[in-house]
């Protein structure tokens, strides 16, 4: 599953290689690393129990900044997360988007209006200014639904928190129970 979530990543890693400084293109290297997206660890249990632990990608992630190399920062971070990108439009321009490679582009949703409520988040990624992102953090916290997890960052930097664009899944199937029949005694 681990290498599946990676390709976008890759793919992506490998269009940005003549669109970037070498500094910035190895701080991005780094995130297919320390990304733990797809990693899948059986737990210790008892005798006819079977327990895992996975980490998923959590979904669709906003990207938020006024410059593109932040962008090309937070759409790496992104897919070494196995997620789906949420781009403002602004930003992003369209002569960058029509070069992007048909696997990365069907990653990337562009939006002229990343407030509406219709449009789904799980996580925002932002760079800029910290007035502009108290205003952004306002307006994520007044949207209905779960709480979703805002990033900042300044201009500029990379160390992005790849670990909140996951969410955990703990499996546990009773493999003795209910005469065999382990569906009967799964809990998720």
């Amino acid at each position: 599953m681990r290498q599946k979530l990676l390709q976008t990543y890759h793919h992506y890693m490998t269009w940005l290689a003549n669109k970037t400084e070498p500094a910035h293109y190895q701080a991005l290297e780094e995130y297919a690393n320390a990304s733990q997206a797809g990693t899948l660890r059986v737990l210790p249990g008892p005798t006819g129990e079977r327990n895992t632990y996975q980490l998923v990608p959590c979904g669709k992630v906003l990207c938020l900044s006024d410059n593109e190399q932040d962008i090309f920062t937070q759409l790496a971070g992104v897919f070494a997360s196995g997620c789906h990108a949420i781009v403002h439009n602004a930003v992003f321009s369209q002569k960058t988007y029509r070069e992007l490679p048909d696997m990365i582009r069907k990653a990337i949703t562009l939006t002229d209006n990343w407030q509406d409520e219709s449009l789904s988040i799980n996580a925002v990624i932002y760079h800029g200014d910290s007035d502009q992102l108290k205003e952004t953090c306002q307006q994520i916290a007044q949207r209905k639904g779960a709480i979703i997890s805002v990033q900042g960052f300044s201009r500029g930097e990379t160390a992005l928190l790849l670990e909140r664009l996951l969410h955990e899944r703990a499996l546990s199937v009773n493999t003795a129970a209910a005469g065999g029949n382990a569906s009967l005694m799964t809990i998720s």
